[in-house]
């Protein structure tokens, strides 16, 4: 069975979204928000991933009171959950109400190699899936 993007970049996402939230409540707002912002960059190609952080970057900033923050994710909620699927997506973009959403910003290496394999993953079982029809 072939798997999605979206099921290959799962564990990675998910373990920063695990980090994100231990260290928020160690009290730690600041290092929760760039694996937020981590995750985000992971997971942006997938309209569900993409969602999810914006979510969790809104309770955020609902945690901290922060209401640019929290408007500005309401605003990200909304664009994520209907421009992703279509590929409107500025790749590498942190998530945050700090940056426009329309900004592309650079990836770093290990962003990008994670990006990479969890594509060819999908790329790889997609063919080998055509290949036993």
């Amino acid at each position: 069975m072939a798997l999605s993007f979206a099921q290959n970049i799962q564990p990675f996402v998910e373990s920063e979204l695990r980090a994100a939230a231990g260290l928020l409540d160690e009290g730690d707002a600041e290092a929760a928000f760039r694996h937020l912002e981590s995750a985000h960059v992971l997971g942006q190609a997938s309209t569900r991933w993409h969602t999810l952080v914006h979510v969790r970057m809104l309770q955020w900033a609902i945690r901290r009171r922060d209401l640019r923050e929290a408007v500005g994710q309401l605003l990200r909620i909304v664009g994520a959950a209907t421009k992703t699927a279509i590929g409107l997506v500025p790749h590498g973009n942190t998530g945050g109400a700090n940056v426009s959403p329309f900004k592309v910003m650079p990836i770093s290496d290990a962003h990008r190699d994670i990006l990479a394999r969890a594509a060819y993953q999908g790329d790889r079982d997609r063919n080998r899936s055509d290949q036993s029809r």
